[in-house]
């Protein structure tokens, strides 16, 4: 239409250069789109006319005119940019845009070279000027080339038009858009001539000789500009120019785009190789693209025998990198098996080398990897670990490269390594054991010089980022599994070593410790120790953590050792090494010259008032104790029976020497004597570490005999350091730390050897109280006292703590007997606390000699000099409370009340003034005092609980101290008489108290094992008080009752964990399965942080109560109702819950506490509490709850059978009631037998029980009907034992029925379900009585009933959780094998998993979505900005005569299907209402992007008719899709090829006035009831009527 416009304008305008000037001022966007058209038909009628004479003036003019333009008109406002204005101003621009370029390529066509080498001369300079402009100004510049490109003759011009292109393609700048345009218009236009496809060839691929010419564009701009050049790069005839398939780097351009993380760029490489796939396949000839370089296999090539084999294995491989795309794992899945025969295919069977590059299938891991779907990264993975088991590894460095860059990069995530459905709990993660059978299997297959760098670079890469606990271990179990070969050397341990600090970032400590201990295993498998020496070994070792990984009494400390025995003499000699004759070095001479040189102190150099490092004396410790079990284990290989112990001797000897002269010699010098102690200590700390017998320990009983004989030099030395003037500045109190450390370690050191030492620790404990409390007095006494005074209080204060603490841990040296104890009770008594030591001035702290102290120093000074004098007081109250009231009542003016008082004031003082990790025995202390003041003083006591709960909540973040801090607390606040005042008065501490229980509750959802130390210390205070005192154990229980809330919610406590969380507890399990074969399960603390380990602990605490205990039986009672009433809150707040919710959870907790509480309960409470049991079994509860509560039913009846006539009053109810629940009272009569065990009456029972399953046995629900025959076939059993004669006359119909069911027929599910109800647990293998046990309470049914596996609780933690112990006595433990040995088996559901197993077995899938579109039907390129027409083109598309009229239709969603459906189809176009749409989110959500490939028309409602009338002057058919007296049924109309359907609107259909305007309606033949269709859903039926009737027309024809 518009090309008829332009003509008729031009014949009637005469002149059309004037024509032109007028269209031309001013410029707006209708009227460039005007001068395109005008410029367009000038062009083809002056290509037309060329050669006539009489045209040639007229064209000289034309020529002239269109120059004009050019330069003048449509170049200046190219220069402008489109802007970055929004909403319609941007469209206008960009309307605009389009028409200004469309009609500069016409001039350029009218004026040929001349005006484009103008354009271009211009362009050009403009780009290598980089003048003003920005972005807007290159992109103008890039759109005047283009346009003058396929005109350009001369060859300077095109060679520096080329150079200008990839100069943009390679810059980094903001030229983006610049960029892509010169991409994907600019470099095909020049690349129309072959000199200019050469440049453009070699600057593309960076495959020019020039060394000026740069690196090679990025590989989304240069697979843009190659997708646009494919026809002459990948021709179908003779190749005029480079032939891409012949070139590597154009392949590996190729890969590189496949793995890209830009949609686009992986879509224009698939593009790129289907083409060259269906060229080679359509020629059948042979070609082989030449290798980058040694023996590896061609990138690409093709053989004429082998066309069809090479086609397949292609298509194969476009068809896995398509679906891909989608990211849908169900889509994906059944694809996966096709990378099989990939793999197959790509290997030759007889020489087993590789026919494909391995490159190509690692595009395709690469992209799993990468892949946003975890789901499909872990599928990529686990696949790829699989495929590459076998031995047909391909051998290249780009193979090596691609495990240690995208593998370990994918395998970072630690979602990867969760379990699969079908796992047990504890088991290793399928991820985790083909990664320790991959790296094995390759390992073994690389050549031996390759295996060290591989292994180093693998290594290496683990400490490359920071990696979380549960990635690093996986990958560390790997390493450790690798058969031993010596390949790793210095660079190997050093990078092994910088793995291990890695590990100590995350706070999993046992994670930790695994890691730590593979990680060593890993060292002494692979590393070859002619490469490393000892102290690189040692300071290895000593990375690793005592209290984590390697300890004296773990298996791993005696592999070391065997390693260290078979290896000696085979390490390195280190550069520092005094064997300078010996190649090698032994461990004896190396621990030997380490003692000698850690122990040797410069002569020459002046006192160090600093104390040494802390590395040296646990290196030289660690090594003495490694070498010392060598030698033992050396001896013992060689059969020695009396071993001497030469080398540990000669290890100690030195250190004995300096520790024997300390207290004689006063002028050894200081490092010497710090160094000598260091060791000594660490030597005593590391020895202390081992947990079993110590008795058969040879090695410690050597060291401890050793260390004894020095024992009075070196309390002598540490009792003149700590009381003389020794110590007097800041930094003395870290020597002083030193020595106060040793102290306990020496008297521990004596009660394990001989406690003939004592007198002398009790001279030493003596003199040191004495010493102390005189030093005290003596600074006390100056009013301003000197900085060496307040370090000696300080050191005096923390001398008295040591004492204390020694005291309350060695009761068996009963040191409170010494005279120096009265004198430190009373002084602590007449204390002052909360005392701080004033912080020195300024010239004073630069006096003292090696001190540069802050005040935040000085800080940490006060808080400890404070925190020392509350340990002191927790010492004197809790060793001697009566002893300190009558002290107190005797000389102090204040009564004892009030002296509390005074003390818990200056406790919350304390607790203000202290950091968080220091208030450790002010807690401790509040315990004792709080319940005295608890009724004289609540408020304070109050204050003090909410102070403490204050600190314990800031600390919640931390790891290290919040644990002990929290036992502190718990202590405090659940103290047994704390808890037995606040309840007695019942006043607001008791609220506050109940108020913390809920506080820690909800702390321990998002802190696991809050809770656990709260039940833990309040049930063993509760059932096991500490005072053996009957009335103590009264009392204490009270408190059961007085705060039952607590065992409560403890009984349904327990999360929903979130997937992270059960990621962490399934390994923490794995690893704990592993036992003493992971040293870190020996070595790390159990912290029962398990939620489990709180309903273990409440259950357990039930378990030992007594039923004939009237306070046991209140608060059993008390709790069964509190339960009750819960069930019932959960119950109305949600009637339907999902399985494995929290309501499930709960309600399955709740009940399984009252099966266990059941047999204790009295008849009298009973048969009240059953009444709420049955009224609970009419509610809509999931499957595993209906069997608790069928259970507690079957095993009160049998108790107390009076109560079956409240049972059979639960049949009575109506119908409405009845239709969830029957099935529950049906099924308990299922165990009928069971019921009837202690009824001597059976046969009135049975007849009942026969008439109430009758009637529903004609139930018209079908499951009903099964379950009540079940219970039918079960009741009918036991008549037909006892022989009543009262059913005869019923033996017929029921027997008939029965074998009806029996005998069923037919190809329907129920017979099948009749079998399965059978076969079900529930009344095939449960015996209500004998599986009466915690195990299948806890474990088997809810595993059986197909509860969250995090729900099951395993017989084995109630074995681990020994804080409640149960008696030996207790019979209900264990389930039955049989019931142990099932499998979940609903009847309900078909079949679940049954047919995945099948699936997943299969090889290969028969056949598989394929959302792919063929290369002919693709683009290259979805960004540049085409006209449809060039678009369409571009795509190959059909050319369709269909346009779709959907103006009437307003909403979104079915717009957005209509346009889909019709760029599917092929339509020419589709008119909507208003353009706005297309930004509608709902639209663009159904459209999936189909409105860039299908032109789009507005034509408003009201503008309709004028469109319908000017469709059919073109010849158009106007097609209603309506239902009218006179439609067309859609089966017999034929459609004409130029169609337009107008659709009606969503509601009113087509209005009245445009049906008039129709040529013919057409209707949809319906069969239902509903009048009309969807509007989307009617319009896609008559687009693919239209499209069939056209297809088959073209096949006529």
């Amino acid at each position: 239409m518009e090309v008829v416009l332009a003509d008729a304008l031009l014949a009637r305008g005469g002149d059309p250069c004037a024509l032109l000037r007028a269209v031309c001022a001013p410029l707006s966007a209708e009227r460039a789109e005007a001068l395109r058209l005008l410029l367009q038909r000038l062009a083809a009628a002056e290509a037309e006319g060329e050669g006539e004479g009489q045209g040639r003036a007229a064209g000289e003019a034309l020529r002239r005119a269109a120059w004009e333009v050019a330069l003048e008109r449509c170049r200046p406002l190219l220069r402008l940019g489109e802007g970055a204005a929004g909403g319609a101003a941007c469209a206008e621009r960009l309307r605009l845009g389009r028409a200004l370029r469309g009609a500069l390529r016409h001039c350029v066509q009218l004026c040929g070279a001349p005006l484009a080498a103008r354009l271009a001369r211009d362009a050009l300079a403009e780009l290598e000027g980089g003048g003003g402009g920005g972005g807007a100004a290159a992109e103008a510049a890039v759109e005047a080339l283009a346009a003058a490109a396929p005109r350009l003759e001369e060859p300077a011009l095109v060679a520096r038009s080329v150079a200008a292109a990839l100069a943009l393609l390679r810059d980094d700048g903001e030229a983006e858009a610049a960029a892509a345009l010169a991409a994907g218009r600019l470099l095909p236009a020049l690349g129309g001539s072959g000199e200019a496809l050469g440049r453009v060839w070699e600057g593309l691929l960076g495959a020019g000789g020039d060394p000026g010419a740069g690196e090679p564009p990025r590989a989304g701009r240069a697979l843009l500009a190659l997708s646009a050049l494919c026809d002459a790069l990948l021709p179908r005839g003779a190749a005029a120019g480079p032939d891409a398939r012949l070139c590597p780097r154009f392949w590996r351009l190729v890969q590189e785009g496949l793995a890209q993380g830009d949609g686009l760029c992986r879509r224009r490489a698939r593009y790129l190789l289907k083409r060259a796939v269906d060229l080679c396949g359509g020629q059948a000839a042979c070609l082989r693209c030449p290798p980058d370089g040694g023996d590896e296999p061609s990138l690409f090539w093709w053989s004429a025998e082998e066309n069809e084999a090479l086609l397949r294995f292609w298509e194969t491989y476009i068809l896995v990198l398509e679906t891909l795309e989608g990211n849908q794992i169900h889509v994906i899945k059944p694809v996966l098996p096709k990378l099989n025969s990939l793999y197959e295919h790509a290997i030759s069977g007889e020489k087993g080398c590789w026919l494909f590059h391995p490159s190509w299938h690692m595009c395709i891991y690469k992209r799993m990897f990468e892949s946003e779907n975890k789901t499909l990264t872990k599928e990529g993975i686990l696949h790829f670990l699989e495929l590459y088991e076998t031995k047909h590894l391909p051998s290249s460095l780009g193979f090596s490269e691609f495990v240690i860059g995208p593998l370990m990069d994918a395998l970072s995530e630690s979602s990867l390594y969760s379990r699969t459905p079908g796992q047990s709990m504890g088991a290793c993660p399928p991820l985790g054991m083909r990664l320790q059978n991959f790296l094995a299997t390759y390992l073994m297959l690389l050549p031996e010089e390759e295996k060290g760098s591989f292994l180093l670079k693998f290594i290496q890469k683990m400490t490359s980022r920071h990696w979380c606990a549960v990635p690093i271990l996986f990958l560390s179990m790997a390493l450790a599994c690798i058969p031993a070969c010596k390949v790793l050397g210095t660079d190997g341990l050093q990078a092994l070593r910088d793995v291990l600090q890695c590990t100590m970032i995350t706070h999993q400590i046992l994670l930790r410790g695994a890691a730590q201990c593979y990680l060593l295993q890993t060292a002494m498998h692979l590393t070859d120790v002619e490469k490393v020496s000892l102290p690189e070994v040692s300071s290895f070792i000593l990375c690793l953590r005592p209290d984590e990984s390697l300890r004296r009494d773990t298996m791993l400390w005696i592999e070391l050792c065997s390693w260290l025995q078979v290896n000696d003499r085979n390490f390195r000699k280190s550069v520092r090494s005094d064997f300078e004759h010996q190649e090698t070095s032994s461990l004896y001479q190396y621990v030997r010259g380490l003692v000698v040189e850690y122990l040797k102190t410069p002569a020459s150099e002046r006192e160090n008032c600093f104390m040494p490092d802390w590395f040296e004396a646990k290196l030289v410790a660690t090594m003495i104790l490694l070498a010392a079990d060598v030698e033992q284990m050396r001896n013992k290989s060689s059969g020695k029976s009396n071993i001497e112990w030469i080398e540990l001797e000669a290890f100690l000897n030195p250190l004995l020497d300096v520790l024997m002269k300390l207290g004689s010699n006063a002028y050894i010098p200081t490092l010497k004597t710090d160094k000598s102690l260091q060791l000594l200590l660490k030597l005593l700390q590391t020895c202390s570490l081992k947990c079993s017998n110590t008795q058969d320990d040879k090695v410690l009983s050597f060291i401890w005999k050793s260390l004894m004989t020095p024992v009075e030099s070196i309390l002598e030395f540490i009792l003149r350091q700590l009381t003389t003037n020794e110590l007097s500045t800041v930094g003395d109190l870290d020597r002083c730390d030193l020595y106060l450390a040793l102290i306990p370690e020496i008297v521990n050191l004596c009660s394990q050897v001989s406690w003939k030492k004592l007198p002398t620790i009790k001279n030493f404990i003596l003199s040191l109280t004495n010493a102390s409390i005189r030093n005290f007095r003596e600074t006390n006494c100056k009013e301003e006292p000197t900085l060496k005074e307040q370090i000696r209080k300080v050191i005096s204060m923390a001398s008295l703590t040591v004492v204390c603490e020694i005291m309350d841990r060695k009761p068996e040296a009963h040191l409170e007997a010494l005279p120096s104890v009265d004198a430190l009770k009373r002084f602590i008594l007449f204390f002052q606390f909360n005392e701080v030591v004033k912080k020195p001035s300024y010239t004073e702290e630069k006096s003292s000699l090696c001190e540069e102290t802050s005040s935040q120093g000085w800080g940490k000074i006060v808080a400890r000099y404070v925190r020392d004098q509350w340990i002191c007081l927790r010492f004197v109250l809790n060793k001697f409370p009566m002893l300190a009231q009558e002290e107190a009542a005797s000389e102090l003016p204040l009564s004892i009340v009030e002296r509390s008082r005074k003390i818990l004031q200056s406790a919350l003082e304390a607790l203000t003034i202290l950091p968080s990790d220091q208030v450790l025995p002010v807690f401790n202390c509040m315990k004792v005092l709080v319940p005295k003041l608890l009724n004289s003083s609540e408020s304070l006591c109050i204050e003090a609980f909410d102070l403490a709960w204050k600190i314990i909540s800031s600390l919640s973040n931390t790891q290290l101290i919040f644990w002990s801090n929290l036992k502190a607390f718990v202590q405090f606040i659940f103290d047994t008489e704390v808890l037995a005042v606040a309840a007695s008065a019942k006043g607001q501490a008791y609220a506050k108290i109940k108020e913390i229980i809920f506080k820690l509750i909800d702390l321990s959802t998002t802190k696991t094992g809050v809770f656990n130390v709260v039940i833990s210390h309040c049930c063993q205070s509760w059932i096991f008080p500490t005072i053996n005192d009957r009335s103590a154990l009264t009392d204490a229980f009270l408190n059961a009752g007085n705060y039952c809330e607590l065992i409560t919610e403890a009984c349904v406590f327990g999360t929903v964990f979130r997937r992270d969380q059960r990621l962490i507890q399934d390994v923490h399990a794995f690893v704990e399965s592993l036992g003493e074969k992971c040293a870190a399960n020996v070595v790390t603390e159990s912290t029962n942080r398990d939620d489990h380990y709180v309903r273990v602990c409440a259950i357990k605490f039930l378990c030992l109560l007594d039923g004939s205990n009237t306070l046991h039986k209140m608060f059993m009672e008390d709790i069964v109702s509190k339960l009750l009433d819960k069930d019932d809150q959960v119950s109305r707040s949600k009637t339907r819950y999902y399985a494995n919710s929290l309501q499930h959870r709960i309600k399955n907790r709740i009940w399984q506490t009252l099966l266990v509480l059941l047999p204790k309960l009295e008849q009298n409470f009973l048969c009240g509490t059953l009444d709420k049991v049955f009224q609970a079994g009419f509610g809509n509860n999931q499957a595993s709850v209906k069997y608790f509560i069928e259970w507690i039913v079957i095993l009160s009846l049998h108790k107390y059978p009076q109560f079956l006539s409240k049972f059979w009053d639960c049949f009575c109810y109506d119908e409405e009631k009845l239709k969830t629940s029957i099935c529950t009272f049906l099924s308990v009569l299922s165990h009928f037998d069971i019921i009837l065990q202690n009824t001597s009456e059976k046969k009135p029972v049975l007849k009942k029980a026969l008439i109430v399953v009758l009637q529903w046995c004609f139930n018209h629900n079908f499951s009903v009907r099964l379950y009540a025959l079940v219970a039918l076939k079960k009741i009918w059993g036991m008549c037909k034992m006892l022989h009543v004669e009262e059913f005869e006359a019923l033996t017929p119909v029921i027997e008939s029925s029965l074998q009806q069911v029996e005998n069923m027929h037919g190809t329907g599910n129920a017979r099948r379900n009749w079998q399965r109800i059978q076969d079900h647990f529930f009344f095939a293998t449960f015996h209500p009585l004998e599986d009466y046990s915690l195990e299948t309470i806890f474990y088997t049914l809810p595993r059986l009933s197909e509860v969250a596996e995090d729900e099951w609780i395993s017989l084995c933690k109630f074995d681990r959780f020994t804080d409640i112990p149960l008696p030996p006595t207790f019979q209900w433990y264990q389930s039955r094998t049989e019931l142990l040995d099932l499998k979940p088996s609903d009847w309900s559901q078909q079949d679940m998993g049954s047919n995945s197993v099948e699936t997943d077995g299969q090889t290969e899938w028969t056949d598989v979505q394929k959302k792919i579109i063929p290369w002919k039907n693709s683009t290259p390129s979805l960004d540049l900005e085409m006209v449809f027409q060039d678009r369409a083109a571009k795509l190959g598309k059909s050319n369709s005569r269909l346009i779709v009229v959907a103006s009437l239709i307003d909403k979104p969603t079915n717009l957005g299907g209509l346009c889909r459906t019709s760029e599917i189809f092929g339509a020419s176009a589709l008119v909507v209402g208003s353009l706005h749409y297309v930004q509608d989110k709902q639209f663009q959500h159904l459209s999936v992007s189909a409105e860039q490939w299908l032109p789009l028309v507005e034509v408003k409602p009201s503008q309709l008719v004028d469109y319908l009338q000017q469709k059919k002057t073109e010849g158009y058919t106007i097609i209603g899709v309506e239902q009218t007296a006179k439609s067309f049924d859609l089966t017999e109309y034929c459609f004409p090829e130029k169609s337009l359907l107008l659709l009606g609107n969503e509601h009113e259909g087509i209005p009245a006035n445009l049906i008039h305007h129709l040529d013919v309606c057409v209707e949809i033949p319906q069969q239902g009831i509903i009048r009309s269709l969807n509007v989307h859903v009617s319009g896609a039926l008559l687009i693919w009527e239209y499209t069939r009737q056209q297809v088959i027309k073209q096949k006529q024809k």
